[in-house]
């Protein structure tokens, strides 16, 4: 029988907001997860800060520190044995959320703190005009985060596509077309399910944008909206530009009775899983799908009885959550969001699940007894993935009823991969495609993902001045997807792709 000192709930949540109305009044990371962190103790009803054993602090953009976790744990005034920062991943406060129940089910924790930050919103303001924010000096001798370039292909670097919103159009229209949607239909449905997490967040008071927008407002181009790569405009992609803090107490069933939690401010974890894909993205099978996704999401299914109450699927980009809705085997009219998105509510960085976390709690704390809920989080270039399911009540035995890593479902199911040419010539099959836009919304250039006659896989341009080629990547009524082109020499070291 699985005693209550192995049962891990979450019993208090805490966000925090800052807009200053002068920059250099704008709180800083620590201290925006300080304000959160005692905003999750009140939360809980019981002083737990003070019992704390294990600290993590969700990896951090916009300022440097030297030791983040320390440091934190200093501005709180506590002393836990274990305080770790970890790296850079959206998917990271699932996996911290996730680790420490597990370290509670094993005995090695009885009340664990999770914490992020941002504050871009105010530093990157006041580094555009020269104002020096009164914050701990920053540290330059920190490590800094690591950067895409410096694991993406180098073909990727060179053409432009070693960044989050220039990779994920990759899947946007190669699922599209595999789904047999035309471009309209596909971007149909990215409107509606967009302005689902704009009526989410408009009912978040920690958003960001608490702003209901239209399908119509998000899909068309305006001066405030405008193209940035296709298909994405600026209202369907995640805006890092806020100044956010969240926290989540995690303890053992038994220290919060201890500590006088009410039980009705708790919520069990039942259980998650994880897998990733490939890191190099062009060392992938396919864009369609992401079998670390699916994988993810079958095994937290698995979890539950019943369909899941509420849902978090993770909207850096509208492919993420339109594949997991099909994976998950969801309607076309589900709600995807307990919290907002990362467009609306905003993105701080690698953090928004912690504040997804929190949104979750509050949910199921709202719902009958056997409600569930899913946290489904993901990292990179659809590479890192991992899912958690919450419930109000316990698996039925009790304990923590986990799936762990599903990294060998996931790689048993994926197909062979490609070799990877850098400038090839001759006939090439369009895989997946995207074009680059400047800040006037001209056209820089287009990317083409190929596949050549003798089956590699290649990145090519497409030249802004190829008004055809262009045009048929554009068509509203058929997708591009499979067209036959050809590719030459570029001057750069890569091939140019023009549609047959």
């Amino acid at each position: 029988m699985v005693r209550e000192h192995e049962m891990p709930v979450i019993v208090g949540v805490g966000e925090w907001r800052d807009r200053p109305e002068s920059l250099v009044e704008g709180l800083e990371p620590i201290d925006l997860m300080a304000n959160a962190a005692r905003r999750a103790e009140a939360d809980a009803g019981a002083r737990l800060l003070a019992a704390v054993d294990s600290v993590d602090v969700v990896n951090l953009v916009s300022w440097r520190y030297r030791d983040p976790a320390g440091l934190l744990a200093a501005r709180l005034g506590i002393a836990p044995t274990r305080a770790e920062y970890g790296p850079v991943g959206g998917e990271s406060p699932v996996r911290y959320l996730h680790e420490a129940a597990l370290r509670i089910a094993a005995g090695q924790s009885a009340v664990a703190l999770i914490c992020g930050a941002e504050a871009q919103y105010t530093a990157d303001k006041a580094a555009r005009q020269g104002i020096e924010l009164p914050w701990t000096p920053f540290a330059h001798d920190a490590p800094a985060p690591v950067r895409a370039r410096t694991f993406a292909h180098p073909l990727a670097v060179q053409l432009g596509c070693a960044n989050p919103v220039t990779v994920y159009p990759f899947y946007e229209t190669a699922s599209a077309a595999h789904w047999g949607q035309t471009p309209a239909e596909a971007q149909r449905e990215s409107g509606v399910l967009w302005s689902r997490y704009a009526e989410a967040a408009a009912h978040n008071p920690y958003a960001w944008l608490g702003t209901r927008r239209t399908p119509e407002e998000i899909l068309t181009p305006s001066p405030g909206n405008r193209r940035i790569a296709w298909p994405y405009n600026k209202l369907m992609v995640a805006n890092p530009m806020v100044n956010l803090g969240a926290a989540l107490i995690v303890t053992s069933l038994a220290a919060a009775l201890r500590a006088g939690v009410p039980q009705e401010r708790m919520v069990h974890i039942r259980g998650g899983a994880h897998a990733n894909e490939p890191r190099d993205y062009l060392a992938r099978d396919h864009y369609w799908e992401s079998h670390a996704q699916n994988a993810v999401l079958q095994a937290c299914s698995g979890l539950v009885d019943a369909p899941f109450d509420a849902l978090e699927l993770y909207s850096c980009f509208p492919c993420v959550p339109k594949m997991a809705r099909r994976t998950l085997g969801l309607d076309d009219d589900v709600q995807p969001t307990v919290t907002g998105g990362l467009t609306f509510f905003g993105a701080p960085l690698n953090d928004y699940m912690t504040h997804a976390a929190c949104a979750m709690v509050r949910r199921l704390r709202e719902r009958p007894a056997e409600a569930t809920g899913l946290l489904y989080g993901q990292g990179e270039f659809v590479t890192k993935h991992h899912g958690l399911v919450l419930a109000r009540r316990p698996m039925p035995a009790g304990g923590l009823a986990d799936v762990g890593s599903v990294q060998a479902r996931a790689d048993a199911r994926r197909g062979p991969v490609p070799p990877i040419e850098t400038a090839p010539e001759g006939p090439a099959r369009l895989e997946a495609f995207t074009i680059l836009y400047g800040a006037d919304g001209s056209v820089q250039h287009g990317v083409a993902m190929v596949r050549t006659a003798s089956g590699a896989r290649t990145l090519a341009k497409v030249l802004a001045e190829d008004a055809a080629t262009l045009a048929a990547l554009t068509s509203e009524s058929r997708s591009p997807v499979d067209r036959d082109g050809t590719l030459r020499p570029g001057d750069e070291g890569h091939s140019v792709w023009s549609a047959a």
